[in-house]
């Protein structure tokens, strides 16, 4: 048995998790609605406060996908009742962020701004303080949309391994290399 697919995902009050047709399980709480459609081989049983997940056979597939689904459950639980966080910072001279609406405007140093549409299920807000790195904040219940975008707007200028300018999430540490110095 999967160790991870063979625990229970605890449902908190105030969330209510639906089975419909097609196996789709509807997640509800105070942040949002969640949908996630789920393979048809991984029978669900929604009781009173949790939700267990079991597989008909040991293939591999099966296996994948009940450890799979449980964890994708959990996260929709936690995303509708908490909501997930992602923090990036721009490190660089000039490098800059500002936001209207869903709309973020990044200087990071082309030639031209690059604007970027946050999707409307996520909420973002800037910060620059003075001697501090501009900082982006996005937060929102799906866990895979927020860590796609974060992912992106990191893609748009990676953290170089020389001086570590670019585009990091806050806390990330950077692999530096020795410039020319170290072929001496």
């Amino acid at each position: 048995m999967s160790r991870i697919g063979k625990q229970p995902v605890i449902v908190p009050k105030g969330v209510t998790v639906t089975l419909g047709k097609d196996n789709q399980l509807t997640v509800k709480g105070p942040k949002g609605e969640l949908k996630q459609e789920v393979d048809r081989d991984i029978t669900i049983e929604v009781k009173e406060g949790q939700v267990n997940f079991t597989r008909p056979t040991d293939q591999i597939r099966h296996r994948a996908l009940h450890g799979l689904y449980r964890a994708l459950v959990e996260n929709m639980v936690k995303g509708v009742t908490e909501g997930f966080k992602k923090n990036l910072e721009l490190v660089g001279v000039g490098f800059k962020a500002s936001n209207q609406g869903n709309l973020l405007d990044l200087s990071l140093g082309f030639s031209h701004n690059i604007v970027f549409e946050i999707p409307k299920e996520l909420s973002v807000k800037t910060a620059q303080e003075k001697g501090d790195n501009p900082k982006i904040f996005l937060e929102g219940i799906d866990k895979q949309l927020i860590g796609q975008v974060a992912a992106k707007l990191r893609s748009l200028r990676k953290p170089e391994p020389y001086k570590g300018k670019g585009v990091r999430y806050v806390g990330e540490t950077v692999r530096r290399k020795a410039g020319k110095a170290a072929g001496k």
